[in-house]
């Protein structure tokens, strides 16, 4: 069995100091010290990370693929990370890649508890690609997001979730919006889902989790990055009957490629369903990233469940078939902005992106 996790960096450098700088990248990922100062003959064998193999790209760069040892993670999110990049990540011409875990860490991390098939159940949508809008601005208050919600709702929307930058602010409090939000969303919809932004240490998390099932919900966005994998990951494992969306604000800025981060990594920590920008929106995502990123995010792995792609980011109902085109029904399209500028007609248009994914489906 494998017990090495391989790492593969893409490294601006030359070709006369590639190899030395691989073996530096394997050291500072490990031991991060000298290794002729290292005598125990277990760690030199055993924990010092190990060049595998280094690939020119022929782009001024080189693929480097290091050998890093599963106990060095001690099977925890945070450790994870900081063994795959932790320090290199401050160097500007390194990126975290992708990864290969083996199945030690698979096992551990567990991937999505409800994943695609789970969220296709609940929106009794088996055929077709699922919808999605987001509940904003911030700003307002809770009876004016709830009124919004049950405007999106209305049209027949499968999820509307919150905005990721609604929290726990003054002018709409966590424990105020969520339920009335809930309830809007119940009255005007019964099928739609409702998914509350999740924010704060992992005291307050637990608590919003409390709060969404008083208010008889199953499923919640959160922020990975600016929560923390280990607390997004604690709350996974806490709540097996919740489905997580997981936004990707904050992912930019780690020099870590978006299909291993918010695919494989979101994934394997435990994500149902996973939000990115889609090519061609307010985003610079390229359709290369975007395709890469929804294979990661789906397709077979091991025994985990495969998660949902969420592409979003100034999408609109024209783009539906195109999108759809694109990705297949294997995918959850998300519209916010585009449905909420609709304003009076809101129901309408909402309904309309419904019966668009539903009937390029079926064509």
């Amino acid at each position: 069995m494998a017990t090495r996790i391989i790492a593969i960096y893409h490294v601006k450098d030359s070709a006369d100091r590639i190899a030395a700088r691989a073996h530096a990248i394997a050291v500072e990922q490990s031991v991060e010290m000298p290794v002729s100062a290292i005598t125990d003959r277990g760690v030199l064998d055993d924990i010092v990370g190990k060049v595998e193999d280094i690939k020119d790209l022929h782009d001024g760069g080189f693929e480097v693929r290091i050998g890093l040892a599963v106990a060095t993670t001690g099977l925890e999110p945070g450790q994870l990370m900081n063994m795959l990049f932790g320090n290199s990540s401050i160097h500007a011409d390194i990126e975290l890649h992708d990864a290969e875990f083996p199945d030690p860490v698979l096992s551990a991390f567990g991937g999505p508890n409800h994943g695609l098939c789970g969220l296709r159940a609940r929106a009794g949508a088996q055929n077709r690609a699922l919808t999605c809008s987001a509940l904003k601005p911030q700003g307002l208050d809770a009876k004016a997001l709830a009124d919004i919600a049950a405007r999106l709702a209305a049209g027949g929307l499968d999820f509307i979730k919150d905005d990721h930058g609604l929290a726990d602010q003054s002018y709409s409090p966590f424990a105020e919006r969520v339920p009335a939000v809930a309830e809007a969303v119940r009255r005007a919809n019964p099928k739609t889902g409702y998914l509350p932004s999740l924010s704060g240490n992992l005291d307050q998390l637990r608590a919003q989790v409390k709060i969404a099932r008083q208010a008889g919900l199953n499923a919640a966005l959160i922020a990975p990055m600016i929560t923390g994998l280990a607390s997004f990951h604690t709350l996974v494992r806490e709540n097996p009957d919740i489905a997580f969306m997981a936004h990707p604000a904050l992912a930019g800025a780690s020099h870590i490629a978006p299909p291993l981060l918010l695919g494989k990594i979101f994934r394997l920590m435990g994500a149902d369903a996973t939000v990115f920008p889609n090519h061609g929106g307010r985003f610079g995502y390229s359709r290369q990233t975007c395709h890469a990123l929804a294979d990661a995010a789906r397709s077979p792995w091991a025994d985990l469940k495969a998660g949902v792609p969420v592409p979003a980011g100034g999408m609109t109902p024209e783009r539906v078939p195109e999108m759809l085109q694109f990705y297949g029904s294997d995918v959850m399209l998300l519209i916010g902005g585009g449905l909420l500028a609709a304003g009076p007609r809101m129901t309408e248009e909402a309904a309309k992106f419904q019966d668009a994914v539903a009937s390029a489906m079926v064509a």
